[in-house]
């Protein structure tokens, strides 16, 4: 299977509304799945043993986050993902297993688990709670 098909970007209009990289995605090096301008960043590394990152600080840098993006790693399990536009049509519904990690950068999302399933979740915080989303239908 060739990166291509590990490797999919989910678009309405122009906006990415998801980025989702399977579980067997692989590359060598380093590879960046988000624009620079993303609040979220998203990236691959497959490093030989003995390689060597800087031991280095991230720099206090003031930024503004207008909207809360997450990345959900499929840990175990099947899950259905049905995403939606900024104003919550359908867009499209995709299925995520075991390895598979999906950034959810714009619009809407819902879920239903299809197996009994385990998910970790990473987002911007602080989370204040019911004020940080809006329900729909």
């Amino acid at each position: 299977m060739n990166n291509q098909d590990t490797v999919e970007k989910v678009f309405f209009d122009s906006e990415i509304i998801a980025i989702i990289i399977r579980g067997d995605f692989y590359g060598e090096g380093i590879a960046f799945f988000t624009p620079d301008d993303f609040s979220q960043q998203l990236a691959y590394m497959n490093r030989p043993s003995g390689y060597r990152i800087a031991p280095h600080m991230h720099n206090k840098v003031q930024r503004e986050v207008f909207y809360t993006q997450e990345v959900l790693y499929i840990r175990k399990g099947k899950v259905k993902v049905d995403l939606y536009s900024k104003d919550k049509n359908h867009i499209d519904t995709k299925i995520l297993t075991t390895g598979d990690v999906i950034l959810l950068a714009s619009g809407g999302h819902g879920f239903e688990m299809i197996e009994q399933t385990e998910m970790i979740e990473i987002k911007q915080g602080p989370y204040i709670g019911e004020h940080d989303k809006t329900r729909f239908e």
